[in-house]
């Protein structure tokens, strides 16, 4: 079964494809799909990474931050018992 991913972006909702074989994760997915260039934002994913402690939050949370900055409200995989 092939996984997909529902996100909210500006107030709509989308289901869209998701193959780890195309993309790193389900944020990169959304972000493609809606025509966003993610290259500034890898770049200081990474340098967040780099100076924060290895498991901490930083990472997750300035992720969260830009794509709420983007215009993404919500984005997560589809699961089985949520499909229409």
């Amino acid at each position: 079964m092939a996984r997909q991913v529902i996100y909210t972006f500006k107030g709509h909702t989308k289901t869209i494809a998701f193959s780890y074989d195309i993309h790193r994760d389900l944020y990169e997915a959304a972000a493609e799909a809606e025509g966003i260039d993610l290259k500034n934002f890898l770049a200081m994913e990474q340098q967040v990474a780099l100076t924060s402690k290895k498991g901490a939050k930083a990472e997750k949370e300035f992720r969260k931050t830009e794509f709420a900055r983007f215009g993404f409200s919500s984005i997560k995989f589809v699961r089985e018992d949520d499909e229409v």
